[in-house]
Parts: C-alpha cells; sequence; structure tokens
C-alpha cells in the first residue's frame, strides 16, 4: 500500500466517478482502476460497487475511508509543520546549568526573539546537569545546550559564551570577611559547602584544590548556588562558588580572592555536521556573535 493509493482511493470515493477522480489527479483512467484494484487485491476486500459510470463505497470501503481520511490528515499536518519548522518559525530545545536561570537565558533568548524574523520561534527550556545535557544533546533531546566543557566528546562542538569569577561567600559578619586580603588557603580553616562532585562546577572547584594543594573540610555537597548560598547564609560553612546573581538575594559576604584569579568558563554545546533547521542555525549565530561574555 503506498500513499499515492490512498490518495487516489480519497479521490474516488469523493468523486464517485473514475473518470473525473482521475481528470482531478492528472492521470489516466486505466491506471486510476489498475491501482485500486491493487489496492482492493491487497486488502483482500472490495473498495467500491461499481454501477455504469459511477462507484459508492461499499460497507468496507466506508469502514477503510475513515482511516484513510484520518491518515492523510497526519500527512498533511506533518507537511505543514516540517515547512513551518524550515521557514521563519520554527522550535528550539534548549538545556542550561543554574547559574544561567535568572538573567542569562531568559534575557538572551529575549533578545534574540525581537531580531528580525525571530518572533514566530519558540523555545523549551531545561535547567539539569551538564552531564544529563550531553547526553541529551547526542540523543537529539536538545538542540542547544549551556554548561561546562566535557573532554573526550568529538561529537560536540564546544564555544565558549562566559567567564564567571570564583569568589568565597561567607555569612553576614564571619571572621574571614574581616580580613582584608582572603586567599584560596583560607578555605581549609572553616567548613565548606560545596558543589556537587558530578557537576561542571563540582570538578572545576576539586580540580582546583588538587592544583593548589588545597585540602578543605567539605561538610556538605549542593546542586547549585542557590542550595549552597542558602546554607552559608544559616552559618553552616564558607563555600568557593561562582559570581552569579542569585547570590545578591542572600544575607552573604562575597570576597574576593587575593592571591589567585580562578574563572570557570561557560560553553555552549551543539553537535558537529550535524543538520539544523534554520531556527536553530540563527540561535547558534546569534549566540556566537551577540551572546558572549568573555573577560580576560
Amino acid at each position: 500500500m503506498t500513499l499515492n493509493q490512498l490518495i487516489y482511493f480519497q479521490t474516488v470515493a469523493r468523486c464517485q466517478h473514475f473518470r473525473l477522480a482521475a481528470s482531478e489527479l492528472t492521470i489516466s483512467q486505466p491506471s486510476l482502476s489498475h491501482s485500486i484494484s491493487n489496492l482492493e487485491e491487497e486488502l483482500g476486500i472490495i473498495l467500491f460497487e461499481r454501477k455504469g459510470r459511477t462507484v459508492t463505497l461499499t460497507k468496507y470501503g466506508k469502514i477503510f475511508l475513515e482511516h484513510t481520511d484520518r491518515i492523510l490528515d497526519d500527512v498533511r499536518l506533518a507537511e505543514k509543520h516540517m515547512k513551518k519548522l524550515s521557514g521563519n518559525s520554527g522550535h528550539v530545545d534548549i538545556a542550561y546549568v543554574f547559574p544561567l536561570a535568572a538573567r542569562y537565558i531568559p534575557h538572551t533568548v529575549r533578545r534574540f526573539l525581537a531580531g528580525n524574523n525571530n518572533e514566530n520561534i519558540s523555545f523549551s527550556f531545561r535547567q539539569t546537569y551538564t552531564a544529563e545535557m550531553v547526553a541529551g544533546l547526542k540523543s537529539e533531546q536538545y538542540d542547544v545546550i549551556f554548561g561546562s566543557y566535557v573532554e573526550n566528546e568529538p561529537e560536540i562542538q564546544f564555544v565558549p559564551i562566559l567567564n564567571q569569577e570564583m569568589i568565597i561567600i561567607t555569612p553576614l559578619g564571619h571572621p574571614l570577611a574581616r580580613k582584608k586580603a582572603p586567599v584560596l588557603k583560607d578555605l581549609e580553616r572553616y567548613p565548606l559547602m560545596g558543589y556537587d562532585r558530578t557537576s561542571g562546577l563540582g570538578r572545576f572547584t576539586r580540580r582546583t584544590f588538587d592544583a593548589y594543594s588545597i585540602a578543605p573540610n567539605v561538610v556538605c555537597e549542593s546542586p547549585d548556588e542557590n542550595a549552597i548560598a542558602s546554607l552559608v547564609a544559616e552559618d553552616f560553612g564558607i563555600a568557593l562558588v561562582a559570581d552569579v546573581d542569585i547570590l545578591d538575594h542572600f544575607p552573604l559576604e562575597k570576597l574576593h580572592l587575593s592571591d589567585v584569579s580562578l574563572r570557570h568558563t561557560v560553553y555552549m554545546g551543539y553537535l558537529k555536521d550535524h543538520y539544523q533547521i534554520p531556527a536553530v542555525r540563527n540561535f547558534i549565530s546569534f549566540i556566537k556573535k551577540e551572546g558572549t561574555r568573555l573577560d580576560t
């Protein structure tokens, strides 16, 4: 059974006449009759009663027409959807880490939508870990991701988009906050709230501790800055975190390191050599051109 056979059958059922249907379909009447005969033979059932020059549907032809109408409606809907995606409309599935949720992602996407011919593009948003994003990107659940760089992923193009300064946060009035020039080694002196070790920033901070021979007392691991800042504000310890907007909502001291300059880079990722609809291509180009904040 072919799509053409279903179209031919639907047209004959509507016209109730092979010659009229053949004319509408711009094929010969014998070709149309042959196609319908083959369809009936394949189904093992008679679809039309022949009455002179006209035809009517049999009881079973009417049942088959209901299925055919649904199938062809779905085909037309799919075709319409694909044409929409290939034009100025389209849909982009993105995923990103928590630090980008408060401002960067909503602000950047809104700027993109305000651009020429982008107003009809829609987005799906997902906040999650870098590891889950990478898996989702490779399975085509996401079109574009924003998170940490991941090694040994040759299928993914990582583009640096912004740098985040790493700072120490403490409760208000904490002894370390009174120190004029806090250093990385100070992290060993107090209980430390850390990032989940499976997250991008968790791996970054642990590599930093190893690189500078720091052995802090990590008493708790949390998934993001919101959870870490909540604990620090209640005096459960201090933390080394990315300086993100959410920290301004907590009663905290923000301390800049005096001995080292630590910056965590956030990347945009997408699949290399992979077909992308225009909406996705345009969004990636926009981020490369206008969505980067790379301070040296």
